[in-house]
């Protein structure tokens, strides 16, 4: 069976168009066209990837997203907008979106996006992993795929633990944000260099004992972040 879409869009130009592509490439599609019925179908289908409009009916995107991750549903969600203010795409990727596409987009920058996700997603599920790093209090535990500070768990989105972990097995090598991107978000050429930023903001806020002065996820001005191992 192949790989299942979910679309959550009110506009059918844009449902018809993507429906289109997403079957050319093979995957199933199913669709909703209000919040309320994309939250459903993201409970009862439990897709493989959710391409979530941000204004829909009876529910926004915001919304159904923060929902899904309160619930802990780790699906990929690539928020689909129309807006074009900063603040709107840094909410999404704060709710635990792992990024978002500006409307009008490219059929081929989409694709590409949706690949990545499911392809990231497909590396975890393969084979058994054993292992953790301990660095002080903080803990990533790889066979629980959990990390943990003071013992306590830590709520991450999947991009927030593979970003830690990315920069935790590479300690006190310097990332560029783009590299990042690709390494990462395994996006290459497509992306946006801000989510990095976001994501590391929001990794800073849950896992540093004081997220002004983090100790562990730290900026080389003018370079990129690299991970520190000292206590």
């Amino acid at each position: 069976m192949g790989k299942t879409i979910l679309i959550v869009e009110d506009e059918k130009n844009i449902v018809d168009i993507v429906r289109f592509n997403l079957l050319r490439e093979g995957y199933e599609v199913r669709e909703a066209n209000d919040g309320e019925a994309g939250l459903r179908l993201a409970r009862e289908d439990n897709p493989d990837l959710i391409l979530l409009d941000l204004m829909l009916p009876r529910m926004n995107g915001f919304e159904v997203c923060r929902t899904l991750r309160g619930e802990r549903r780790t699906t990929p969600i690539i928020m689909l907008t129309a807006r074009e203010e900063e603040a709107d795409k840094v909410l999404g990727l704060e709710l635990g979106a792992d990024d978002y596409i500006t409307k009008p987009f490219s059929m081929r920058e989409l694709m590409a996006r949706v690949k990545a996700n499911i392809r990231r997603t497909d590396m975890f599920q393969d084979g058994e992993e054993q292992g953790a790093l301990v660095f002080g209090t903080l803990e990533l535990d790889f066979e629980a795929r959990m990390v943990r500070k003071d013992g306590e768990r830590v709520e991450l989105t999947q991009r927030e633990y593979d970003l830690l972990r990315f920069l935790a097995e590479r300690p006190e090598k310097v990332f560029s944000r783009e590299e990042l991107m690709e390494q990462v978000w395994n996006y290459g050429y497509f992306g946006d260099v801000r989510t990095v930023d976001v994501t590391v903001r929001r990794l800073r806020e849950k896992i540093e004992q004081n997220a002004a002065e983090p100790k562990h996820i730290l900026t080389r001005r003018g370079m990129g972040y690299y991970f520190s191992a000292s206590e």
